[in-house]
């Protein structure tokens, strides 16, 4: 069998560890590609997730693996699947759920006062994972879109795994994961699996129509929104990067959201002393400033 160089791999080129100076070189890519700093003691974790690379790929070693990404091909062509491999996903229905309770009760209302029927409201999911945060968002919104008339809305969720974004548009989850669903949402929402005993429901059409999902890198210099949107959930994302580009990142997500626009984050994330156009409004929770940022 060849390997992604067109090589066969010699089974004497085989590692067991990631070489620390492998380790370095990759380190220092992910962060230059995608912002994450990427602890010491995550090499293991690293080896691990990147083992199925190497039989993917029919490579022998992980410095032959390292020496194929970061080569002009490897940069055309595996790039997108390693970061995939390195990025973190974990996300619930209803994560945090103090979040949505004031969502309904006061950004909503203030949102359909602010635009009237003069457009659509636009609430982004930045770092959706698997889709359990815009459902959940979708959810919430259709409830109080069915008793305001007039009032529109679209979701943007993005990610920067194309593997988790492939799961969340599918929008197919175990009873397990959607428990945390309200049962009145779940009849209302969800359908069950056609098949036997099957433990998959999926989100009704109708919802999934309401997201769309797109790959994302908050390393870019431009997201490639189109108009600004009216609230932001980005939460349990910063947590993998440092503080220069936490504020970095933030900068660039504020000037996006509207002014009077709430941003969401997670509530081990704080904005503290990061020079943003916002102001603390409750745990976790900020308002968009009228001032320019």
């Amino acid at each position: 069998m060849l390997n992604a160089r067109g090589q066969a791999p010699a089974a004497s080129e085989h590692e067991e560890v990631l070489a620390t100076r492998d380790f370095a070189r990759l380190r220092s890519f992910i962060y230059a590609e995608a912002g994450i700093c990427l602890s010491a003691e995550k090499r293991t974790m690293l080896e691990a997730r990147l083992r199925r690379r190497l039989r993917a790929l029919h490579l022998a070693s992980y410095r032959e693996y390292c020496d194929y990404l970061l080569g002009q091909e490897g940069l055309r062509e595996e790039k997108v699947a390693f970061l995939d491999v390195v990025t973190t996903n974990k996300t619930d229905f209803y994560r945090e759920p103090g979040h949505f309770a004031f969502l309904t009760r006061q950004a909503l209302p203030e949102m359909a006062a602010r635009i009237g029927n003069t457009r659509a409201a636009v609430v982004w999911s930045a770092g959706c994972s698997s889709g359990e945060e815009p459902y959940t968002l979708a959810m919430e919104l259709s409830e109080f879109a069915g008793t305001h008339p007039g009032f529109r809305f679209g979701i943007l969720a993005t990610d920067l795994s194309t593997r988790v974004l492939e799961k969340a548009e599918l929008g197919v989850y175990t009873t397990a994961d959607v428990e945390p669903v309200p049962a009145a949402l779940r009849r209302k929402y969800l359908l069950r699996g056609r098949e036997r005993g099957s433990d998959q429901v999926r989100m009704a059409p109708e919802l999934r129509e309401l997201v769309e999902f797109r790959r994302l890198n908050f390393m870019d210099a431009d997201y490639g929104l189109a108009q600004r949107v009216d609230a932001i959930f980005c939460r349990n994302v910063i947590i993998y990067f440092d503080r220069p580009t936490q504020e970095k990142i933030l900068g660039r997500l504020c000037r996006y959201l509207e002014p009077g626009g709430y941003l969401f984050v997670g509530h081990s994330e704080t904005l503290h002393e990061m020079r943003l156009p916002v102001e603390a409004v409750g745990p976790a929770l900020y308002r968009r400033t009228h001032a320019a940022g």
